[in-house]
């Protein structure tokens, strides 16, 4: 078994749902977080105590951009599909389109019934 976890821009997580829905992966975990990439930023920031200073410059800084998070845990022969879906519906060819990072899961368990390993998923 193995997590596919997809960091993506916010705009696109219902045409990811869409796409992972039509070749059959329905479930999987969403959320929102906020996270940067490697690309440095200049933004002001406004000092609102009208102090002589009141705007300074910061760079070397990284504003947190808001993602969504997809976890999704697979068989381990559904992992490329997955993951090409992914790409497929969210590569738009620029920085911020997303990563992908695939764990493996060591093992599952069904809380209704206990069931354990893949058929759990």
């Amino acid at each position: 078994m193995k997590e596919v976890m997809a960091v993506i821009r916010m705009d696109m997580i219902n045409q990811t749902k869409e796409a992972l829905l039509q070749k059959s992966f329905a479930a999987l975990n969403c959320r929102k977080v906020l996270g940067r990439g490697k690309k440095k930023v200049n933004f002001t920031v406004v000092d609102d105590t009208n102090s002589p200073k009141v705007q300074e410059t910061l760079t070397e800084e990284h504003r947190l951009i808001p993602k969504r998070l997809l976890c999704i845990v697979i068989n381990d022969s559904d992992v490329k599909t997955v993951v090409d879906t992914i790409i497929t519906v969210n590569s738009k060819g620029k920085p911020g389109d997303g990563k992908i990072f695939v764990v493996p899961i060591f093992d599952c368990v069904r809380v209704s019934n206990g069931e354990t390993g893949g058929s759990a998923v």
